[in-house]
């Protein structure tokens, strides 16, 4: 089978396509046929490492993806050959991520896919979704698993909606019944923002957003996804309500975040730090049953009409994948690993 491997970490170019033997799973085990892999941040990220190192043994990239279950090890109940599934966390503590024509996962990292939706929603969901339902739900009260209804009554506001975490962060609150703000650095994210469902849209470039925040939200925001903390923090502790929570996801290496610390004790405020693949399991367990129902509900979508444009590449373009996502490539990229029939 045809596998994109890499033996140390540095550049994309490190990136090659080779023949790999094709695996079979172990007890507990599922074997899916990955026709479409999605590429993230923490991908390339990893990659590229701190420098040129050597790695134990040779990787395959990438967390997400979907496909089709191709064969199923001794003890897996729930599925069967030609299940049509979506991935996560593939390549987190393992060799082996779903940059390939096959790859085999433990079976709870297997979620049905439904009929009516894309393998390109299926490979875009995983890291993205996962880290947009913890940020919704670390408040002190709020609900521990997003449902329809489950954040009525409240208002979020997502920084950097037109990105992968932002629109799924935006689709989420409102499945789950929030009024949603969102802050974009220019019109055609702004345009972006609208298709995934932000009820406000403010561009930070050209609107003073304390004020236009204010303005949506007199009361203040229950909850803030942030992309740029240290960029955002003024602003968030002057619109955030007593008693709000911030979630922060996203950070350069070597970044810090001055807090203004009276400010935020005055108004009580619960900081989140974020990283999906380091939550507890019992939170894992519910950001993946929360997204795998309102997937089922039509409540998560992908493309240009929904507010996350597609960036397509052939598997053996891999490395010009990894490059797209660090230049800032609008929308999500998507890897073409085999045909869907």
């Amino acid at each position: 089978m045809k596998a994109i491997v890499y033996g140390a970490t540095g550049p994309s170019s490190v990136l090659e396509l080779q023949d790999k033997p094709l695996p079979a799973p172990g007890a507990g085990e599922v074997r899916v046929r990955v026709i479409v892999s999605g590429v993230n941040p923490t991908d390339w990220k990893s990659r590229s490492g701190s420098g040129s190192n050597k790695l134990p043994a040779p990787k395959v990239p990438n967390q997400d993806g979907a496909g089709v279950v191709d064969q199923l090890g001794s003890g897996v109940a729930g599925f069967k050959v030609g299940d049509r599934v979506w991935l996560w966390d593939v390549a987190w503590g393992s060799d082996e991520g779903t940059a390939q024509e096959y790859v085999v996962v433990p079976a709870h990292k297997v979620v049905a896919l439904p009929d009516a939706e894309s393998f390109d929603t299926g490979a875009s969901l995983g890291i993205p979704a996962l880290t947009a339902h913890r940020a919704l739900t670390a408040s002190e009260d709020g609900p521990a698993r997003l449902s329809p209804g489950a954040l009525a009554g409240r208002t979020v506001l997502v920084t950097g909606g037109a990105g992968a975490v932002g629109h799924a962060g935006i689709q989420l609150a409102r499945w789950a019944g929030a009024a949603v703000i969102t802050t974009v650095s220019g019109e055609r994210k702004a345009e972006l923002a609208r298709r995934a469902g932000a009820g406000v849209v403010i561009n930070y470039r050209a609107e003073d957003v304390v004020h236009a925040v204010q303005e949506a939200a007199p009361d203040g925001v229950d909850i803030i996804v942030d992309v740029n903390a240290p960029a955002n923090i003024e602003a968030d502790l002057q619109v955030l309500k007593p008693g709000g929570t911030i979630s922060i996801y996203a950070a350069n290496p070597g970044e810090a975040l001055n807090v203004p610390i009276r400010e935020s004790m005055t108004k009580n405020v619960r900081y989140q730090f974020i990283l999906t693949y380091t939550v507890t399991d019992e939170q894992k367990h519910q950001a993946v049953a929360a997204v795998a129902d309102a997937l089922a509900a039509g409540a998560l979508r992908v493309g240009e009409d929904q507010g996350l444009p597609l960036a397509r590449f052939p598997l053996e373009e891999t490395s010009a994948a990894h490059d797209a996502v660090e230049q800032g490539t609008i929308g999500k990229v998507l890897i073409d690993v085999a045909p869907a029939s």
